[in-house]
């Protein structure tokens, strides 16, 4: 009896059923209220927003529980606290990238392009430090953090680095948009 090589596509698979389910539990209105009412709990609402600011569908509930934990937090413990929070939802992101994701990715590439025509751009000394880079720029920006994580990812960084680099570019993207609103705030 022969044994399948094959294991099919279950990560992409299981992504696109991820953003489906969080696209409609954002969309039901007593779970969106429940998470805007995390703004109560303090550090332990920031560390919670922190995860949710790092996602498509979540960013904007994390924002707003970030915007009103300005109220009654320092913005550098918010930073700290949050930055901490997103890291978490950027290490759950970056190991699904790192490990099985790539690997399908790689696979339905190696189908399209046999002769590896964008991987040999994308190897030279011009490009193979854009990837860290762009993905470090749009994790410190109040943009959802999977872009850059995932070309975080798919370059060679290893764990305990990206994980430093995130909270980091994490904690100081959260300080700059709640220092920010308590500025701006009339």
């Amino acid at each position: 009896m022969r044994k399948s090589t094959s294991h099919g596509y279950k990560n992409i698979v299981f992504l696109l059923l991820s953003l489906l389910l969080a696209y409609f539990v954002f969309r039901n209105e007593i779970l969106h209220s429940y998470l805007l009412h995390l703004g109560n709990l303090g550090y332990i609402g920031a560390f919670l927003a922190g995860i949710l600011f790092v996602s498509t569908f979540t960013v904007a509930t994390g924002a707003v529980i970030l915007l009103v934990l300005a109220e009654t937090l320092s913005p550098i413990e918010i930073g700290i606290i949050a930055g901490l929070g997103a890291v978490v939802g950027d290490f759950v992101i970056f190991r699904f990238v790192k490990d099985d994701l790539a690997r399908e990715i790689k696979s339905i590439y190696d189908r399209l392009d046999t002769n590896h025509h964008l991987k040999k751009v994308f190897q030279t000394k011009y490009f193979s430090w854009t990837f860290p880079v762009l993905g470090a720029a749009i994790i410190a920006s109040p943009l959802p953090d999977e872009i850059g994580v995932s070309l975080m990812g798919i370059s060679k960084l290893k764990t305990h680095q990206f994980l430093l680099i995130s909270f980091i570019l994490n904690a100081i993207g959260i300080f700059l948009v709640v220092s920010a609103s308590v500025v701006i705030k009339p």
